[in-house]
């Protein structure tokens, strides 16, 4: 009985220097014993629990991940490695930027190409490559990506979309 009444009065304590607290925030000098503000009853009020957040699990056969794999063509010429995703504003996957061309990163060059052009059957191990639909003259012709400037995408069968500017 005595330790229930020992933290009634701690909770008390809490809540009255909590309320202090945000008035000392605010810079508002009010009596002891006035009545709480909307404001200052959510400031001290207890947080209702975060709930658990979903969980998936996915098979260590089914996914793995992209950057830095291989990319090859049908006819198993190197074009490249995939370097970064590019996604829309609703995070919609939209394409892939490859580094292309070049020896240990010198006269190399970034080139965007439409995701649906990339095939991913062969990608269990990380020694495997990912085949692009696309021919190796095709990606020579390719204009550069470069960052903050309009990006030119290359579609596999002119299947891409272009994105809608929005508000």
């Amino acid at each position: 009985m005595r330790a229930r009444r020992l933290l009634i009065c701690m909770a008390a304590a809490l809540t009255a220097f909590a309320i202090v607290a945000v008035r000392a925030q605010n810079g508002v000098v009010v009596p002891q014993g006035a009545p709480l503000t909307p404001q200052e009853k959510n400031a001290v009020a207890p947080k209702p629990p975060v709930p658990p957040p979903s969980v998936t699990i996915i098979g260590a056969r089914e996914a793995h991940g992209v950057l830095g794999r291989d990319v090859r063509s049908p006819a198993d010429e190197d074009m490249g490695h995939i370097v970064d995703v590019i996604v829309d504003r609703a995070g919609a996957v939209r394409a892939a930027v490859i580094d292309f061309g070049g020896f240990l990163g010198v006269g190399s060059r970034k080139i965007v190409v439409d995701w649906s052009a990339l095939h991913f059957g062969r990608v269990a191990d990380k020694g495997d490559s990912i085949t692009l639909e696309l021919t190796k003259e095709q990606v020579i012709a390719a204009p550069e990506y470069k960052e903050d400037t309009p990006i030119v995408v290359l579609g596999a069968a002119g299947s891409l979309q272009p994105l809608q500017a929005g508000p």
